[in-house]
């Protein structure tokens, strides 16, 4: 089965985060759909942990994300899929493999595909990035045992904010969100405030020392208050530098996932 993948998206206004200056527009080489899904079937994908690249749609650019394959899929066992998204990393080269602190153990009981992608040396919201997060959902939901109502991003921190990001303007290839130790301001430009069309699970602190609760808090309320459907949980003490902690945490919206949004 082939997916049509998307070679051009419109950039989304990040409200937290601004440029001086539109990005200098380069013409550049692209591969066709065609040759970028060939490159995806034959990635050599086995039950457990996969750390894998293909070159994009672009030439030269490629994509480099880690997978955790779950055993016995098959067309009558289909599993969820889950976009696991890294904090924010300097531009490690191995940031989409920090997944056994917390991704991993607070997932477990999903028994899904896990696909961490790496943001490279841009942030989450950046056109490229946005281009390689949908088209790996599209080419994973294409041609793996993917039940397709049961698709969650998630992640912490930058990866939090980025969660709600793609919730909020990518809910078509999302059923639900897990954001955990972020802050996202969902205004746009204009001061409106849009509700996002896919419940979210939002994860913080009141510990956090990089992110105030308030301010997570205040966000969530405008949000919910736009028509959003958003569980916002407060767990006590956690500094926003130790993600393992947020395992039990993790659980606890991987069983609201399970009984009340799939």
């Amino acid at each position: 089965m082939k997916t049509k993948l998307i070679l051009l998206l419109f950039v989304v206004v990040f409200s937290s985060c601004s440029k001086d200056k539109e990005d200098d527009i380069t013409i550049i080489d692209t591969r066709t759909i065609e040759q970028v899904t060939e490159d995806f079937q034959n990635l050599n994908i086995q039950p457990g942990v996969n750390d894998l690249t293909i070159e994009s749609t672009t030439a030269g650019v490629f994509w480099n994300f880690r997978v955790i394959a779950p055993a016995d899929t098959s067309e009558s066992n289909k599993r969820p899929l889950v976009i696991a998204l890294h904090g924010a990393s300097r531009g490690s080269s191995t940031a989409h493999q920090n997944t056994s602190c917390y991704i991993e153990p607070g997932l477990e009981d999903l028994n899904a595909y896990i696909i961490s992608p790496n943001a490279g040396t841009e942030q989450w919201y950046s056109v490229n990035n946005q281009m390689q997060v949908i088209n790996l959902v599209q080419l994973a939901t294409a041609n793996w045992d993917v039940d397709i109502s049961k698709v969650l991003v998630t992640g912490y921190s930058n990866g939090g904010n980025a969660s709600w990001l793609y919730a909020d303007f990518f809910p078509q290839f999302f059923t639900a969100s897990i954001a955990m130790a972020s802050s996202y301001n969902s205004r746009r430009l204009d001061g409106s405030i849009s509700a996002i069309a896919i419940p979210l699970y939002v994860i913080h602190s009141n510990g956090d020392e990089l992110f105030p609760v308030a301010t997570t808090q205040a966000f969530v309320e405008d949000s919910v208050t736009a028509g959003s459907d958003i569980e916002f949980v407060v767990v006590d003490g956690l500094s926003h530098y130790t993600p393992c902690d947020y395992v039990p945490h993790l659980k606890d919206a991987v069983t609201w996932l399970q009984t009340e949004v799939w």
